[in-house]
């Protein structure tokens, strides 16, 4: 088992990617573009963990934490965009914003670990 399987902010990226994965898949209003980019957003969370796990220098695990964290952001904004534009309900949009929230936390609490 590689380290970062054990951590409890990857399974809980991996669970929110999934959970993405599964909704852009069944929503048929959400454009290609949108579907994308929220797709490689999502997935970048549980990678940046991943692969910032590796390293080992503290810079470098900060690094892909900082990118992993923004990449969340990145989610909450493109969900903010579907929600105004009426592709996503208000209550799935609080359902996602909450789980990424979490996920922002967590993994800017690893980033200051590493300061």
């Amino acid at each position: 088992m590689f380290d970062f399987e054990k951590l409890d902010v990857y399974q809980k990226a991996k669970s929110f990617n999934s959970s993405v994965y599964s909704h852009i898949q069944s929503n048929k209003n959400i454009d290609s573009t949108s579907k994308n980019q929220l797709r490689r957003a999502s997935l970048s969370i549980m990678l940046n963990i991943a692969e910032g796990s590796s390293r080992f220098s503290k810079a470098d695990r900060r690094n892909f934490y900082v990118i992993s964290r923004g990449s969340a952001f990145e989610c909450v904004a493109i969900f903010d965009f579907m929600k105004e534009q009426k592709i996503i309900s208000e209550d799935l949009y609080n359902d996602f914003y909450k789980k990424a929230e979490e996920l922002s936390k967590m993994i800017y609490a690893m980033i200051k670990n590493l300061s």
